[in-house]
Formats: structure tokens, sequence, C-alpha cells
């Protein structure tokens, strides 16, 4: 189905997607900067509230934390009668394109331009005005979505694109249809490759090639397939993909740039072979064992995983069968990966389900059975920020990033309530998120 569906969406989801999208910007002050009078600072790094202070805003950054932070005449200030201040939330397994359409809106008639610019520049707004602020795009074409909210045409989170997941011929991200045979033998580009959905690429000089062309386009990480998947027609869960030395050549050509290589991979062969490649990421893992898992903790590699529902409605028999394994390995990995010291980040991989997104938030309270208010606040801000951090000179946005702390950049939410005791907060963002700031700019304020 989502074959046809490319095939349908291939014309029209290019990267001049945006090019007619309305623009949405933050709410204009003529304030010289911005003071949170009475506020109480999560430390979230060692999960800790402080006493009531203020917090001063100037340009895109925390200036200054403490009482004497002051307003001049021209400051903006806000008295926030004690409320919390927390980071920014991050989600790093994001596909910001995939995520605004369903396979049969891909395949409408009425599909064109600017309508996928208008339905992803709303899915993008919304994700901001739920609190996150910042977002690891891992397959897909979100360059030019990216590009209209870093201009402020669309309002949305800072994005961390990947570009196209790049996969072996049947591999996760070989989305041909059935009838549409190889490009090595044909010539023909698959409808996917013309979506930029994916890239199939097979030996060292062609995994070096889609790399490049990734990193030219301004990719910030690669993103590669390891490993069957549960959305995928072709491969089973079970297989291996890339060789050790096609995965060292996409290795290489990220290293040479100085960013790294993040894999879809879920069971123990496919995860040793990247961790002896270099790859310093793992999405998902939700079958691997404990040696593995120990083998990644030895070696600094991230798991970034993901709490998934059993099934949706949207779900085919087929894709809810294939899933069974994955979804009981996930209550398996994530208390195994914490208890062995594995590095963690969380993401939430909603794709083609739009209706899904509004639940983002509540995703994150599913991983509740395994870490307390603080662990899972850290996870979603300053944990998920350091694995951000990855991508060294080619992160889109330099500074820092899932703290608040004088120098940091200023992606805040004020919560109406503790986190730290409540962490259910954070499920319900309308309600209790008064305000939310994203590089100084308020996008919320209640």
């Amino acid at each position: 189905m989502l074959a046809a569906a490319f095939g349908a969406l291939s014309a029209t989801l290019a990267l001049p997607v945006l090019a007619q999208t309305q623009p949405g910007t933050a709410e204009a002050t003529k304030e010289d900067g911005i003071l949170f009078r009475n506020v109480r600072v999560v430390d979230v790094v060692n999960g800790r509230l402080g006493d009531p202070t203020n917090v001063l805003v100037a340009g895109n950054k925390i200036t200054k934390i403490g009482k004497d932070a002051a307003a001049t005449a021209s400051t903006k200030v806000i008295d926030a009668k004690g409320q919390t201040m927390i980071p920014g939330l991050i989600d790093v397994h994001v596909h910001m394109m995939f995520n605004s359409l369903s396979p049969q809106q891909m395949m409408s008639s009425d599909m064109s331009v600017e309508r996928v610019g208008e339905l992803s520049a709303a899915q993008s707004r919304a994700m901001l005005l739920r609190g996150f602020t910042s977002v690891r795009d891992v397959g897909g074409p979100s360059f030019m979505l990216k590009r209209m909210i870093d201009s402020g045409k669309v309002q949305g989170p800072r994005i961390w694109p990947s570009g196209p997941m790049i996969s072996q011929t049947s591999g996760h991200a070989d989305l041909r249809g059935p009838n549409e045979p190889s490009r090595r033998f044909t010539g023909k580009v698959p409808m996917a490759e013309q979506a930029w959905a994916s890239v199939i690429a097979d030996g060292r000089d062609e995994v070096l090639t889609a790399v490049r062309e990734n990193l030219r386009m301004g990719a910030s990480q690669i993103k590669l397939s390891a490993g069957g998947g549960t959305s995928s027609e072709y491969d089973p869960l079970d297989v291996t993909q890339y060789t050790l030395d096609e995965m060292k050549a996409g290795v290489e050509a990220a290293e040479d740039w100085n960013t790294y290589v993040t894999v879809h991979a879920y069971h123990p062969k496919s995860v040793r072979r990247a961790i002896e490649a270099g790859v310093k990421v793992i999405e998902h893992g939700n079958l691997l064992d404990e040696p593995t898992l120990k083998l990644m903790a030895e070696k600094g590699v991230w798991l970034s995983g993901q709490m998934l529902v059993d099934s949706t409605e949207a779900m085919d028999p087929a894709r809810r069968e294939k899933r069974k394994p994955v979804i009981e390995g996930q209550r398996q990995v994530w208390p195994m990966a914490k208890r062995l010291g594995v590095k963690l980040a969380w993401g939430t991989d909603f794709l083609f389900e739009p209706d899904l997104n509004a639940q983002q938030n509540a995703y994150i309270l599913r991983l509740k059975p395994y870490f307390t208010p603080a662990e899972l606040l850290r996870l979603v801000t300053s944990n998920n920020a350091e694995l951000l951090a990855l991508s060294g000179p080619r992160t889109p946005y330099p500074g820092k990033l899932g703290v608040i702390e004088a120098g940091a950049l200023a992606d805040l939410i004020l919560v109406n309530g503790n986190p730290l005791n409540d962490i259910d907060l954070l499920g319900d963002p309308q309600r209790n998120f008064t305000i939310i700031m994203k590089d100084g700019k308020i996008f919320k304020e209640r």
C-alpha cells in the first residue's frame, strides 16, 4: 500500500513542497529581552527543583538566572507566580513529512504541493505547541520544511534532518511497488526515491554516494537500515542488512563530515555488525539480548528507543502480526538497557498515521513503569539533547539545549505544576504548559 502511495505522490512530495505554504510566526515583541520573575527552575540533569528565582532571556539565549536578574524599561516581564520552568521537550525519532500524511491522503487525486505544505505545516505547528522544540528526523524529505521553519515562514520545532533513509535492495527502506524493478537493471528511479522517502544503495560505491548526497543536501546525521522492519513489505524481521564493508563505507563518509550514522535495527546480529562498523546510535533495538546491550554500554553506543502501542486502527493485519515480537521485546529492553548503563534516548516514530501525533506527549508516559519522574524528564530533555549534539559541527543550531542554565539556547516551557512530583503534567500540554518558548520567541502564552 505504501509503495502505491509513494507512486501517487512522488511528483508532489519533492523538495520544493512547501514553497506555497502560508507563513506563521511567533508573536512579535518590541521589548528588549524577557524576564521571567518568581519562577522555579528544574535542574533536569540532577532532578532537583530550585527555589523561586528570575530568568532573563535576551536574543535566543538564557543570559542570567538569579534574584539579581533584572528588567530594564524595555524588558518584557512575566510573573511566573511560582510556576516551574523546564527545557523544551525533544523527540529524537520523527518523520516530519510522513507523520503528516496517511497512505489514503498520499493516494488522493486532490493531493497537491499546496495541500502537502498545509498538512505538514499544521502538524509542525501542533508539535511545537505540544512543547517539542527540537526533533531529529530520521527518514524523509524534511529539508525544505526545516528551512521554512528556520526562516519563520512556518512554525515548528528545530529539525535535525537525516534525509531519505539509505537501504540495501530488499532492505527496510526498499519501498518499491511489486512491479517496480531495480534501478540498476532498468535505469528507472523508483517512486519512493523520487519522493525523497528513501534511497536504495548497494555496494560500497553506492553507499558512499548516497551518504554524501544526503550530506550535500544538509543532513546533520545519516540513517541506514541494518535489519528487518515491521512497516516494510519485503524484509522479514530477522534479516541482517548491509555487509560490514558497505556499512563501514557509510560510517567513513559520515565521519569525514564530522558526524555520525544511526541505524534501524532490532536484533543482536544486525546491531553487533553496526557497532563493528562504527555506528554511534541504534534505533529501536527491541529484540536485543543482555550481552549485546553490555557491548553497547562498553562502546558508548546509544539506544534510541520507543514505547509503541500494540496496534492502531490504521494498521493492516499483516503489520500487526509482524509487530508482535517487537512490542513484546520493548518491555524487556528498556529496563535491561537502563540496568546495564546503556546511553538512552527516546522518540515516537509515528509514520503515516497523522491521528497519532496528538498523542506524542502521552507516549512519554508509557515509560513510567521503568523510570522515575526525574529520570523520565531528563530522558526527554538533556539526554535527548546530548544525542543531538553527536552531529558536532553538522548541527544546524549551535548552542546548548536540554537544560535551563545561563548561556543555553532559550527553548523552555513554563509548567503549571512540578513534573518531578507529577510527570503526568507532560501528558496534557494544552492544559499544563502556560508558556512555550523556542529560540527566545514565545509561541504560546496563556
